[in-house]
């Protein structure tokens, strides 16, 4: 027994369905693209079509043009002026100190007395020598005036005259040897009271009263005590080769004073300090490098009315490193490193980030920034804030802004 299948649908029918599933799910993907565009809401109602987004904000900023002078710092170390080790200059017990330890004392203030008695003594006797002398001159002139009027006629040898006069001559001579022992034993006497050859402070006492001090001009005599002047005081400090040759070319151009012969203001401070309260003067240049360093030795006088500061101390020093000159200054925030290269990101009129390669220079301390010495316009807007969002070529929206000096 054959079974017969079931009638098919009709083609007509089959078509219809076929139709209505595409365009159905057309419908579906265009309703999906209007909520993608945004132009239609979850609410069924219609929006505009979205705005491009807006390039990145940056602020910027043209450069701080002004003029300025550069400076050099270094790190020294005060000195006395004038030093002096109080030495005794002649030997004895000594008698009596007359100044506190570590007091400020005076050019010519008394110091030290040794015992003067054994040099009372001897100028007593240098000036008995001298009259003894004075005594046997005044015999000698009266033989010699008898001799001479006894040559006249012939009654006294010619020998006999010529003695008398070397006798006269022998005596002033013991005369003039007299006198010299005399203010030999007066200065021998002076120097057993010891002052202050300089004003400034001095140091503790050595030797106690009572003790045997050694005097004399050779080695072996004793020290007393020292003193070291306090105003002026200099500032001594090392510069390096490089920075010396740099000082010599500019001097040479005419773009700098010469360090040597000229008085260059400085400024110092101490170690306890941020402002340069110190102002001197730089006096002093050494001849010749130190081999063994590379570095050649320098000196400022500064005046230190107050006594602050001691030999010793640590300072901190300046000097001007160029004459006034007007500079570009940007703060370092501005800088980027590319490889071996530094560059600054500014925005040409139309809103396009442009990098410049830069050469920059020294810190200014003053302000905070950092001077540009090459690869910048003072017309040039340069991006101080969003770097982060900058990117060579691309499109940026630039807010004005402006560089402000930073703290030291």
């Amino acid at each position: 027994m054959i079974e017969s299948s079931p009638p098919s649908a009709p083609a007509s029918s089959r078509h219809r369905f076929v139709v209505a599933a595409v365009l159905g799910l057309a419908v579906v993907a265009g309703i999906a693209t209007l909520y993608w565009t945004g132009i239609l809401t979850s609410g069924g109602e219609t929006t505009a079509a979205a705005v491009p987004p807006q390039p990145p904000k940056v602020t910027v900023a043209l450069p701080i043009y002004q003029e300025i002078v550069e400076w050099d710092e270094f790190t020294g170390q005060f000195a006395a002026v004038e030093y002096v080790e109080i030495r005794a200059r002649v030997s004895g017990y000594l008698d009596s100190i007359h100044f506190q330890d570590g007091q400020i004392v005076k050019k010519g203030d008394l110091l030290f007395v040794i015992d003067r008695r054994p040099f009372e003594i001897a100028l007593a006797s240098a000036e008995a020598q001298r009259a003894e002398a004075a005594a046997r001159l005044d015999l000698a002139k009266a033989q010699l005036a008898r001799a001479a009027q006894l040559r006249k006629n012939d009654f006294v040898a010619a020998s006999t005259f010529d003695e008398r006069i070397a006798d006269v001559r022998s005596a002033e001579a013991a005369v003039a040897s007299a006198g010299a022992a005399i203010q030999s034993a007066e200065l021998d006497l002076e120097f057993t009271r010891v002052t202050a050859p300089v004003t400034g402070r001095i140091s503790r006492h050595e030797v106690s009263v009572g003790n045997l001090v050694f005097g004399g001009t050779g080695g072996g005599t004793t020290l007393l005590t020292t003193i070291v002047s306090i105003d002026p005081i200099y500032l001594e400090f090392d510069m390096s080769e490089a920075d010396f040759l740099a000082y010599q070319r500019a001097a040479a151009k005419g773009t700098l004073q010469s360090t040597r012969g000229n008085s260059i203001l400085v400024e110092a401070h101490l170690p306890d300090e941020k402002d340069w309260t110190l102002e001197g003067q730089l006096d002093f240049v050494d001849n010749q490098v130190d081999r063994s360093a590379g570095t050649i030795r320098a000196r400022a006088l500064f005046a230190n009315p107050q006594l602050l500061i001691t030999p010793g101390q640590f300072g901190r020093i300046r000097i001007p490193g160029s004459e006034l000159y007007k500079a570009l200054l940007l703060p370092d925030s501005a800088l980027i490193t590319d490889q071996s290269q530094k560059l600054v990101m500014t925005v040409s009129p139309d809103g396009t980030v442009v990098p410049k390669a830069v050469r920059p220079g020294p810190r200014y301390d003053p302000l905070g920034l950092r001077i540009i010495r090459e690869g910048l316009e003072p017309t040039d807007k340069v991006i101080i804030n969003g770097l982060m969002r900058a990117r060579p070529g691309a499109k940026v929206t630039p807010e004005p802004g402006q560089i402000t000096p930073q703290q030291p």
